[in-house]
């Protein structure tokens, strides 16, 4: 999915909630991130053109909240509780997914698979 900062985004999103799962002091939401605004979009696995910096999932617990929840590694989050996630550093991500008084993260995210099929069945048959 191409980007092209300051222009509108066109993308099938998917609304994933996760609720964390409380370990002592700890909230686990059971995934990793990469990506963001100050880090080299080339490094980044899922960027299919190599110029995407968004925050991707890079990779989901076995059996954690974020499995549960369906999400999956390689997604593109787009937003994170009603905040847009496009244009942020990954710090600033991290952050906004790990705040300690919120139990619950409300997701939209998009990958390659939701495109793929919107995409397969808008083509004449």
């Amino acid at each position: 999915m191409s980007y092209i900062p300051g222009q509108p985004v066109t993308a099938v999103v998917q609304r994933i909630e996760i609720h964390k799962l409380r370990e002592g002091d700890n909230l686990i939401l059971g995934f990793s991130i990469g990506g963001g605004i100050d880090q080299d979009p080339a490094q980044n696995p899922f960027s299919e053109d190599k110029t995407d910096k968004g925050i991707y999932v890079t990779r989901v617990s076995k059996g954690g909240p974020a499995e549960v929840a369906g999400l999956m590694m390689g997604d593109k989050i787009m937003q994170v509780n009603g905040w847009d996630m496009t244009m942020v550093t990954h710090d600033q991500a991290r952050k906004r997914l790990t705040k300690k008084n919120e139990d619950v993260v409300r997701l939209l995210v998009t990958r390659k698979s939701l495109q793929d099929a919107v995409r397969q069945s808008m083509m004449p048959r």
